[in-house]
């Protein structure tokens, strides 16, 4: 396997790791919700290390909100990033030809 292809699953992995960490405080009533103090920021600096420039930037800006909300933990923010990175983004457009 590939260079590239070892980092794009390592990061699915560590996303999917870093979202069940992130849905943790729906197990534990009240308690979780506090715990989101501490993940919150950790989980925006943990997304600028995996993706790196603005669209990194950006989403670690978007996994602190989600993540410091109450409620909207279930989201999975570093699986959506990764999506994005890997499948979304790596579409060509097609080109239209107008008449």
């Amino acid at each position: 396997m590939s260079i590239l292809k070892n980092k794009k699953y390592k990061q699915l992995l560590m996303g999917l790791l870093f979202d069940g960490i992130g849905m943790l405080s729906f197990a534990i009533p009240f308690v979780g919700e506090f715990s989101d103090i501490v993940w919150a920021p950790l989980s925006g600096w943990l997304m600028t290390r995996m993706y790196k420039g603005k669209i990194g930037q950006a989403a670690g800006i978007f996994t602190f909100v989600e993540e410091i909300i109450p409620g909207f933990d279930i989201i999975p923010s570093f699986t959506l990033m990764w999506l994005y990175t890997y499948v979304f983004k790596g579409v060509k457009k097609v080109q239209t030809i107008v008449v």
